[in-house]
């Protein structure tokens, strides 16, 4: 009997050891975000000071004379994000849906893994090919025929540059398609299979099994697939920095330059030089860093509502 109780008592030190260095590492994460908060909170003061609520309503941002407005990278953020997530929903649903219903089994890991390898390229990259591959491609041939056939809605006019609102979408799309992809994926996986055999037993399509049986069933965590993308796309920077044009200024055209609240902070950060410009700068980060947290939470929560936390699970 004196082993065994030897063994626990001095068993209960490790145990108590592990338990305040695990508990320390997830509080210094808490710990790390209360920083962030804080330090963007208390270097974005001046900026409130002296402009308050107005700063996210003006649209002059003429640092010289220290009159700053975050509208035009509020509307900028705003256009080129709704942009992407246009291109990119239809496109990444299809990728996920075939994935998971319709590819091959011997072909399913292979895609699956090309089409989240998307994800890990470095945003830098983007913006290379953007530059050398996209734009081009935009000018020479997408702009003038948007130009020509859709004109008339005001949203593509202008000189045919390659740069602007366009080739920010674009390019973003390209790259949140992977991770609006791999959600679905994963939230299409956990319906029941019984969901897909019951449609098909009472005569549905594959059509109507994959709409009806799956589709329906797993819109929750869809759209929190979809809300988690856009939150990518929100606070992407530097492929967007790199294809925008980086002019402050609302234009109705998708063909203008314009600006993201991302993008300004990449370029001018550095070169802010008085504390008010540098405080507006910080103010910006403050709210993009807000929306960020807000966009991802409302996602992880729809996605919760789909899977419970349930492992996914393939299927024939």
């Amino acid at each position: 009997m004196a082993a065994p109780l030897l063994r626990s008592s001095t068993g209960e030190i490790p145990d108590q050891i592990f338990k305040v260095v695990i508990t320390a590492c997830g509080l210094a994460i808490l710990g790390m975000l209360v920083l962030i908060v804080y330090e963007l909170t208390s270097r974005s003061a001046a900026s409130w000071h002296a402009f308050g609520f107005k700063f996210f309503a003006a649209s002059d941002w003429d640092p010289p004379n220290e009159t700053f407005g975050a509208k035009p990278f509020i509307y900028g953020t705003l256009v080129s994000s709704l942009l992407a997530l246009i291109i990119a929903v239809p496109l990444a649903i299809g990728v996920a849906v075939f994935t998971t219903e319709m590819c091959p089994r011997q072909l399913r890991g292979p895609l699956s893994f090309f089409v989240e390898l998307l994800a890990a390229i470095p945003s830098v990259i983007y913006g290379l090919w953007a530059i050398f591959v996209l734009v081009p491609l935009l000018s020479a041939y997408v702009e003038p025929f948007l130009a020509k056939t859709l004109g008339w809605t005001g949203l593509f006019v202008g000189p045919a540059y390659g740069f602007g609102m366009l080739a920010a979408g674009v390019i973003l799309a390209i790259m949140i398609v992977p991770i609006i992809s791999s959600i679905t994926r994963e939230v299409l996986l956990v319906v029941p299979q019984h969901q897909r055999e019951a449609a098909l037993a009472l005569g549905a399509t594959r059509w109507e099994m994959i709409r009806m049986g799956v589709l329906r069933n797993a819109r929750a965590g869809i759209v929190g697939a979809i809300i988690l993308g856009l939150g990518r796309a929100l606070g992407e920077t530097m492929a967007v920095a790199m294809v925008i044009g980086n002019t402050p200024q609302i234009v109705t055209s998708l063909f203008a330059s314009g600006h993201t609240m991302a993008s300004v902070l990449a370029n001018e950060f550095s070169e802010a030089t008085g504390d008010i410009y540098t405080s507006a700068l910080i103010e910006i980060g403050l709210a993009l860093f807000l929306v960020t947290i807000v966009v991802n939470a409302l996602a992880r929560l729809l996605v919760w509502t789909v899977t419970r936390g349930q492992p996914a699970r393939g299927h024939a």
